[in-house]
């Protein structure tokens, strides 16, 4: 049986969101970093066990103790308080790299998020799916931590 041929479409990714978060930029750029490290949890609130080395370089992985775990993205680029970007496969355990991108300015009345996924790689529909549906949750999280500050 022949493979189906895939197109670069079928093959690529991009999520683009934008987030509002009613809280001065240091402070959403601190919720932000401790929401995708210790913070990060599953939507039932269990944690991941997620740590951050935010410095050009510094993993971005998920820590299962006594040595096990699973590495996510090095850090690219980091200027606080406006950017942090990522790459890596990320949570696949499937050929796929990323680039993770959070651009954050200030707005009247608090800070924007610009958030940007772009991956390549092959990625079935349906995880497709519950990557805009996850990134979204997380994103929202981070608002949510912001603003209770």
């Amino acid at each position: 049986m022949m493979p189906t041929e895939q197109t670069l479409e079928d093959l690529t990714i991009t999520i683009n969101q934008e987030i509002q978060v009613n809280a001065p930029l240091d402070v959403t750029f601190a919720a932000l970093l401790e929401q995708l490290g210790p913070g990060n949890q599953t939507p039932d609130g269990k944690s991941l066990n997620m740590k951050i080395e935010p410095w050009p370089g510094g993993r971005w992985y998920r820590d299962l103790g006594d040595g096990n775990g699973h590495f996510w993205a090095n850090v690219q680029a980091i200027k606080r308080p406006t950017l942090l970007e990522f790459s890596g496969p990320l949570f696949a355990s499937f050929p796929m790299v990323s680039n993770v991108q959070y651009r954050l300015s200030e707005v009247d009345g608090g800070t924007l998020i610009k958030f940007k996924h772009t991956a390549l790689g092959f990625v079935c529909e349906e995880h497709k799916a519950g990557m805009n549906k996850g990134w979204a949750s997380m994103n929202d999280r981070v608002r949510q931590h912001a603003e209770a500050r």
